[in-house]
């Protein structure tokens, strides 16, 4: 009778302590999921452009393949229609967006020495071949005839870069045309209806103009690289590292998907852009996607530096190899 006892109360000391361990197991479990909960957003925000031919955004919007990333955490992204760069980079500093992605190399220059605190994270593209200048006047047919006469543009971008080295490539500057200020579509519309002898195009309304019988005076090649990147706020990165690694992943996997289903991608970016789908695979042999930032690129972005702040557009210095995320 007193074996028994002792076996009954040994058999509730063994279950009370398992009870213990598993109730310990549950817990621990509990705070684990609750502190990785911690070290997650509950949203993230990013710039969505699709022009010129931003193929990665398109194609990361339209299939949600960052929210399918982030779905098991239940974080919502959301995309942004900031198609500026200036728009861009104020919403970064403002903090109301996360990720900047395609935004020109000029205006992260721009961007970053007035103070915003931003990291580049990647290359977006290069495309200088994308970059074009064009006339329809058939006495212009280079860099150097377009002095004297009206060039509509916008501003501090890459494609006024890409005027201004094909002016210095001729012996010319800036100086030496009237130069207008104009949104992309705007300087189409006037280089259409004459107000102004040459335009500063780019993406569809470019490969628009030239299908019209527009003409090329110079494109970025041998000039500009036309580096787009995408940059993240610091403050983000450095509170949600694992965040940013793997919207990297998912860029990589971006393009992944665009080498092995080629003909799928170019129908589904031909939609959201309004070309034909053999204009969008005839567009996407101007660009280089690749998000791997190479010391060319660096010395790239440099050379835009010294172009911004000789033509009065960026004020302050700042060390480029320092802005690279995780640079070693």
């Amino acid at each position: 009778m007193r074996m028994k006892r002792v076996l009954s109360t040994a058999m509730i000391l063994a279950l009370t302590v398992s009870m213990i361990g598993c109730s310990k197991t549950s817990g621990d479990k509990n705070e684990k999921e609750e502190s990785k909960a911690a070290n997650y957003p509950k949203e993230i925000n990013v710039t969505y452009v699709k022009s010129p031919l931003n193929v990665p955004s398109i194609l990361q919007k339209n299939d949600d393949l960052f929210g399918k990333e982030f779905s098991k955490e239940k974080i919502k992204v959301n995309f942004h229609e900031l198609t500026t760069g200036p728009e861009q980079t104020q919403a970064l500093a403002a903090g109301e967006i996360d990720f900047v992605h395609a935004l020109g190399g000029t205006s992260a220059l721009i961007a970053a020495s007035n103070g915003v605190d931003m990291k580049i994270l990647n290359t977006y593209s290069r495309s200088p071949k994308g970059f074009m200048i064009l006339t329809n006047d058939d006495s212009i047919k280079s860099a150097k005839d377009l002095v004297g006469k009206k060039v509509a543009g916008p501003k501090g971008t890459i494609l006024h870069q890409v005027l201004v080295a094909a002016l210095n490539k001729e012996g010319k500057s800036i100086e030496d045309v009237e130069f207008l200020n104009l949104g992309i579509p705007e300087s189409a519309s006037a280089l259409a209806d004459g107000s102004v002898d040459a335009a500063l195009l780019a993406g569809p309304v470019a490969l628009k103009a030239t299908n019209s019988g527009s003409k090329v005076v110079a494109t970025g090649e041998g000039l500009v690289d036309g580096i787009i990147v995408t940059a993240v706020s610091t403050q983000f990165a450095e509170k949600y590292p694992d965040v940013v690694e793997r919207f990297v992943k998912v860029e990589k996997e971006t393009l992944k998907y665009v080498d092995g289903n080629f003909d799928e991608a170019m129908e589904k970016v031909a939609k959201e852009v309004g070309i034909t789908t053999e204009e969008a695979k005839e567009m996407y042999k101007w660009y280089d996607f690749s998000i791997d930032i190479t010391d060319k690129d660096i010395k790239s972005l440099e050379e835009t530096q010294d172009f911004l702040i000789k033509n009065k557009m960026q004020e302050n210095k700042v060390d480029v190899k320092s802005l690279i995320y995780n640079q070693k």
